[in-house]
């Protein structure tokens, strides 16, 4: 089939969204088009459309707009939440492998990263020099104008620093266990569970880098829940699904608990909610008794 819908010009989409039911200010409606895409803002006013691709009655673009807004604020809490974890990560990770192995050890030795086949190895390592070469920071060009004669590869906890957040995930999955181990007792919790949140942080990450809508978005990448045996607080009195946003939330506040105490960051997210009280949270996947969970308290 050919797709025949032309451009419309924004005055055009701001009528085509009257016409289908959704009232506001037509002329603040243009405004905003003319710099929100239509399909970026598609995203939050979908709920309120019927089968018929109408709107139900009552919706107005405002309630639309402030979804949008609050999505907005809330990606940068989560960014920053996810990178307070991320940098702690970082350090912990580089600590343990190089009083473990040395600093060069991750690039000389395969042994050092034993969960790594050979091609996935030599895949890690290109992708680290070629984020070393394009890095801008001064330890990098200061490391081989001084030691390049005689080594290629940047002593572990700078070459971290540097590090993608998905070339990071391969480190620490290639890892030896001991070394994870190490790294995931910094946030007390198994390792296997602590790669899974790291691996959905990184999905999350990426979305908000690209501004992506984060409210009720059903992730694609779901981090592990601990068990119920050793970790009641995640099970009762509120059950902690890993569907939405809410179970990244949660492992968030669980993390900057342990690596950032002193945050307001749980007190930021609050205030956000407070200042959109008409944007259903229910969507992200926050039960009613959320505040009930002692991972909230």
């Amino acid at each position: 089939m050919q797709y025949a819908k032309p451009p419309l010009r924004f005055d055009q989409q701001a009528d085509l969204l009257i016409e289908r039911g959704m009232f506001g200010d037509r002329d603040l409606m243009v405004s905003r088009l003319s710099v929100v895409n239509y399909y970026r803002l598609s995203g939050y006013w979908h709920t309120f459309k019927d089968a018929h691709g109408r709107f139900a009655p009552g919706t107005s673009f405002d309630e639309v707009w402030n979804r949008y807004v609050f999505d907005r604020r809330l990606r940068l809490l989560v960014i920053d939440a996810i990178e307070r974890i991320e940098v702690a990560v970082r350090a912990r990770l580089a600590y343990e492998h190089a009083h473990a192995y040395g600093p060069f050890a991750y690039a000389d030795d395969p042994a050092t990263l034993p969960k790594l086949g050979s091609a996935q190895r030599v895949t890690f390592l290109a992708r680290v020099r070629e984020e070393a070469g394009r890095s801008r920071e001064k330890f990098v060009g200061h490391f081989f104008a001084k030691y390049g004669d005689s080594h290629q590869s940047l002593p572990v906890w700078e070459a971290t620093e540097i590090m993608a957040f998905g070339t990071l995930l391969t480190f620490f999955n290639g890892s030896p266990r001991h070394v994870k181990k190490a790294v995931a007792s910094q946030f007390g919790m198994p390792h296997e569970v602590l790669g899974s949140w790291l691996l959905t942080l990184n999905a999350v990450r990426n979305i908000c880098a690209h501004h992506g809508r984060l409210w009720n978005r059903v992730l694609g990448i779901k981090p592990l829940i601990p068990r119920a045996e050793t970790y009641a607080d995640w099970h009762a009195p509120v059950v902690i699904e890993n569907k939405k946003l809410f179970g990244v939330l949660t492992v968030c506040q669980y993390c900057l608990q342990r690596v950032a105490p002193q945050s307001a960051w749980p007190k930021r997210l609050t205030a956000l909610f407070a200042e959109f009280p008409g944007v259903p949270i229910a969507a992200m996947g926050f039960p009613p008794d959320w505040q009930a969970s002692a991972l909230w308290r």
